[in-house]
């Protein structure tokens, strides 16, 4: 399976980015998951629901199931916050694995930096990164993608995919 990671700072749109790149992928034929890293206390399920109350009880995993789809919910309680090699085991087999977030992971990222968000680009000093989505131009050898043309970063990653690459065959292998 290939990883590619969608690295840079809080508001430079990111999830946006990702969002519009996933149907690009998938109408190319490619199975495509995504891990998203969430730096706060989040929750996908509601109070008052059976597996809420199931996990409030204290059940370490919930799985809810249905016609159109299931969910593992995994309470971690005093466990410590699994790695993304963690994460990337539980996937299924597919063509491309998105992560967002996991900014520090030894993965091929794509750094996604817009002038107007005035943060310090994460490039120069992260070795994993492979290219950038901006919207200008930077004094660098990686290659730059508009990242208001989401199907120029999805021709990126789609040529890359296929590819037996060190592009996105990072240390973690799940054949």
């Amino acid at each position: 399976m290939n990883v590619v990671g969608f690295a840079g700072f809080s508001g430079t749109g990111k999830t946006t980015l990702i969002e519009a790149i996933i149907p690009l992928l998938v109408a190319r034929g490619l199975r495509v998951s995504l891990i998203k890293h969430a730096h706060h206390s989040f929750d996908v399920d509601q109070p008052g629901k059976d597996s809420y109350r199931h996990r409030a009880a204290g059940a370490i995993q919930v799985l809810v199931a249905s016609q159109q789809r299931w969910v593992l919910m995994h309470e971690l309680r005093d466990e410590a916050e699994p790695s993304l090699d963690e994460h990337l085991k539980r996937i299924a087999d597919c063509d491309v694995v998105l992560v967002e977030g996991f900014k520090r992971a030894a993965i091929a990222k794509i750094e996604v930096h817009r002038a107007s968000a005035v943060t310090p680009l994460l490039y120069p000093s992260d070795p994993h990164i492979i290219a950038l989505a901006t919207d200008e131009r930077l004094d660098t050898r990686l290659p730059q993608l508009d990242i208001n043309q989401p199907a120029e970063i999805a021709d990126f990653i789609y040529d890359r995919s296929g590819k037996v690459a060190t592009l996105f065959k990072n240390s973690f292998s799940a054949s």
